[in-house]
């Protein structure tokens, strides 16, 4: 082996000479010292003195994405859903709709609640009303003076109040405190509110087998389907819907992969408003989920330094306007981030930007009542004002 890599063992025993002939400690410690440093090669401690800083930064910025890259190694897939398949036509009956179901037809329909924990989506709220409101009896809303990060926000439902006067009656609307927890796990306010969320549907009449909708604003299930659910009997008593998922408009259609909106038939004192896994059964294309859909870049800003997830903001140019528009020009991600799949075939699959659709099919049908007020959210449309 070459000599620049180690002392020989003639080296060695010169050392262990000179040790002895200096006769005291401190020699013996700058002996073994000049003997580490003839083994050295400099060129090697260089590169090292390079490459360390380098990779720790490397990891600084980019961390979260080779956690996310390996996640295939680490994490495991949840379980399957057992999806229902989705039978609809307006030309068909109700009778013969819930037969293919395998239900059988009630003598009336069982009355409905949308509950609803708001933040500022005031546009999606308004088109969610709307598809719903044929076959909604009572829509229920809580809003809190907090984000879910303990960050201060105005009531902004109150303030747009006026805009929603269409279901001033059928509507119990609620208002909670937030705690200002510096420092705390955003899914514990969020927890919170969601258990304030299950006494203000008492107040707002809730009874046992009436239908309960637990999702987001932000969550749609189209309206055949709620029509479906309060007119059949047999109905699971809870049922996840699965709703396409887009990303910033209706323009970028994501998967149909999103699950988290569900139905319930309510049992007092069993039911409890949640936004996890509950069942297994998944009925298949049953709405949409637009996330990110906001009108002015100011929105997009406040969503994520306030939703659940604020630990995606990593760097503060993330908050950056003309890169926010940027982004949901390109239709790439606002974080940064991989996509979160459980193999590496789907994550792959997924890289890049999210392909346009020019298709404007079977979306909300207020939202194409009224396309030129919501034309932020239709196809070829992604500039968005500052706000």
């Amino acid at each position: 082996m070459a000599e620049g890599y180690y002392c020989s063992k003639k080296t060695d025993a010169i050392c262990a000479d000179v040790c002895g002939q200096q006769g005291i400690h401190g020699g013996l410690i700058m002996s073994r010292l000049r003997c580490i440093v003839r083994g050295i090669d400099l060129r090697s401690l260089l590169l090292c003195l390079v490459l360390i800083p380098l990779c720790v930064f490397g990891i600084y910025l980019h961390g979260q994405k080779i956690t996310y890259f390996l996640r295939p190694l680490w994490d495991h897939p949840p379980k399957p859903f057992t999806e229902i398949t989705h039978y609809y036509n307006g030309n068909v009956t109700m009778e013969t709709l819930c037969k293919l179901h395998g239900w059988g037809i009630r003598e009336y329909p069982r009355r409905v609640f949308d509950a609803v924990l708001f933040s500022n989506e005031v546009d999606m709220l308004d088109i969610r009303w709307n598809e719903l409101y044929p076959y909604v009896t009572q829509f229920v809303l809580l809003e809190s003076n907090s984000t879910f990060t303990g960050i201060p926000k105005p009531l902004y439902f109150s303030i747009n109040r006026d805009k929603f006067k269409f279901i001033e009656p059928r509507l119990t609307y609620g208002t909670i405190g937030g705690r200002f927890r510096k420092g705390e796990n955003p899914f514990i306010e969020e927890a919170y509110q969601r258990v304030a969320l299950d006494q203000l549907l008492r107040i707002g009449g809730i009874e046992e087998d009436d239908l309960l909708i637990m999702s987001d604003v932000d969550e749609i299930p189209s309206r055949h389907t709620i029509d479906l659910l309060r007119w059949c009997n047999e109905v699971p008593v809870i049922l996840h819907l699965q709703l396409r998922n887009y990303l910033y408009s209706f323009e970028y259609h994501v998967d149909d992969s999103s699950w988290r909106a569900s139905v319930h038939r309510y049992k007092p004192g069993v039911t409890r408003y949640a936004h996890f896994r509950q069942t297994d059964l998944l009925l298949s294309d049953a709405g949409w989920h637009c996330s990110f859909c906001f009108r002015h870049i100011s929105d997009f800003i406040f969503k994520m330094k306030a939703y659940s997830h604020t630990d995606r903001v990593r760097f503060s140019h993330y908050l950056n306007p003309k890169r926010i528009q940027d982004i949901i020009c390109k239709g790439t991600n606002l974080f940064d981030m991989l996509p979160e799949e459980y193999t590496f075939r789907d994550m792959i699959g997924k890289l890049g930007a999210v392909p346009r659709s020019y298709s404007a099919v079977h979306l909300p049908t207020y939202l194409l009542q009224n396309a030129e007020k919501f034309k932020y959210l239709l196809p070829g449309n992604c500039l968005r004002g500052s706000g």
